[in-house]
């Protein structure tokens, strides 16, 4: 039975990048760009992936993990057709396998998709994926003849002639299995790099009369745009942020200023939420609809509900029910699960805790590693005072209690059902429903003591 598996190219080192992270691994918007590949390649059909590695591999593997059907190790950068080779033994002769270079963020699926329908319908055993490009400048050159393709001329070994080319070398091939692998014992590597180039498949296939080969031009070059260093990393977050933007923008998002918004490619926005300026979703966040977001609101690994608003605010790993406001100026760390028509203040920060429906904590209080009920209201300045230096312990807040202005809930402890404590103080025990606990020392007035101490 024909499968479709893809080989991706991720053993480089990238020096231009300058760093000690590995190309693949530098990120797109908030993904990694071999990330980029591998949903592309699963989108576009593909059952198998092998992922080449080579210069830290370890970091490679542990990055993508679980996302690799297999890793092969390239001890040794030999070029294209040599990466190639060491997952010679993983090609079954009735495979379709695709070629993808794991530096390229931008790549469609629908691309991909396209390419290997038309490899299958042109009965070819070998198909390149070729793209006009104003600035061909260190890509292989596309060199047709009157019957199709002639060869594919790496840059650095192009004559004048072809180096006027403009349409190049993407990178993707798709081969028929038992093709590449007979292709690839033939490869040589008398060239300026003293390299196995892939690219040579092309005239070993043709004059060995293994099978036909073929061309397929995509539209857009910019997906094929290889990201070799940190100012191309830049012009690839512009491209995605703006194609992400637009996806959103055309199914009912409305986004205010485009150009300060980030958007994560995994996220999911429903129509009629509006993300005002200078806003960052990231990860697999989640936002229903009639939303404000923004401005200046970040949002890491969400669920956001419908009629949320969230002004000026941070809120990580967490859950908040619908027709919540948050913010100004709050934050939601991570573990937290706010309830409906909830209300989160200015400087208020909440972290591993629940908040049940109505309940209201203005401004300037921490609620942690806390268990709130339903309609509870915080007075500002609470603390629930939650680690004693070793250990974490939890508060618990039943519905309806009033929590007066600077109270510190010194934790483990539980302030029960329809109870009050009284402003400024610092309760230790639990608080019976339905009580009012104060716990705070009895005011002394000692009437003419400024005067003495001015003296």
């Amino acid at each position: 039975m024909s499968m479709l598996k893809a080989i991706i190219l991720a053993a480089g080192k990238g020096e231009r990048m300058k760093s000690k992270v590995p190309k693949v691994l530098h990120k797109v918007m908030d993904k990694m760009m071999i990330d980029y590949v591998l949903k592309a390649a699963e989108q576009a059909g593909v059952s198998n992936n092998i992922v080449i590695v080579g210069h830290q591999s370890a970091m490679v593997k542990a990055k993508i993990g679980e996302k690799a059907d297999r890793f092969v190790l390239q001890k040794e950068q030999l070029g294209t057709g040599h990466a190639v080779m060491q997952a010679e033994e993983y090609i079954e002769d009735n495979d379709k396998v695709l070629i993808l270079c794991g530096d390229t963020p931008l790549i469609e699926a629908n691309t991909l998709k396209e390419f290997v329908k038309w490899h299958n319908e042109k009965e070819n055993a070998m198909t390149v994926l070729s793209v006009d490009m104003e600035n061909p400048f260190g890509y292989g050159r596309i060199i047709r003849d009157g019957e199709g393709l002639l060869k594919i001329a790496e840059h650095k070994d192009c004559n004048e002639e072809e180096l006027k080319v403009t349409e190049i070398n993407t990178g993707v091939y798709v081969f028929n299995g038992k093709v590449l692998k007979d292709a690839l014992k033939k490869i040589q590597n008398n060239n300026s790099q003293g390299e196995y180039y892939l690219t040579d498949t092309v005239e070993i296939i043709k004059s060995n009369k293994m099978g036909s080969t073929g061309v397929y031009k995509a539209k857009d070059s910019n997906e094929f745009m290889g990201i070799n260093s940190k100012l191309q990393l830049s012009y690839a977050n512009e491209i995605m942020k703006k194609r992400i933007n637009e996806y959103h923008m055309q199914n009912g998002v409305t986004i205010e200023d485009p150009s300060s918004t980030y958007i994560s490619a995994d996220a999911v926005i429903a129509a009629d939420t509006v993300i005002m300026p200078s806003t960052i979703i990231q990860g697999e966040t989640e936002i229903g609809t009639d939303c404000i977001i923004g401005p200046n609101a970040r949002i890491n690994n969400c669920i956001i509900k419908d009629g949320v608003t969230i002004d000026s605010s941070t809120l990580l790993n967490s859950y908040v029910d619908n027709y919540t406001t948050v913010g100004p100026y709050a934050y939601i760390r991570p573990n937290s699960k706010i309830g409906e028509h909830v209300k989160i203040g200015d400087f208020v920060e909440i972290k591993n805790s629940s908040i049940d429906d109505g309940t209201k904590v203005s401004h300037l209080t921490y609620v942690g590693d806390s268990d709130v009920g339903k309609s509870v209201n915080f007075g500002c300045g609470t603390v629930t005072v939650n680690y004693d230096g070793k250990n974490k312990f939890r508060t618990k807040i039943g519905d309806n209690a009033f929590i007066g202005c600077n109270t510190n809930l010194v934790a483990p402890v539980v302030v029960n059902e329809g109870a009050f404590t009284a402003a400024g103080s610092t309760i230790t025990d639990d608080v019976p429903a339905g009580s009012l606990s104060i716990a705070r020392s009895k005011q002394i007035n000692k009437i003419g003591w400024a005067e003495t101490k001015n003296k």
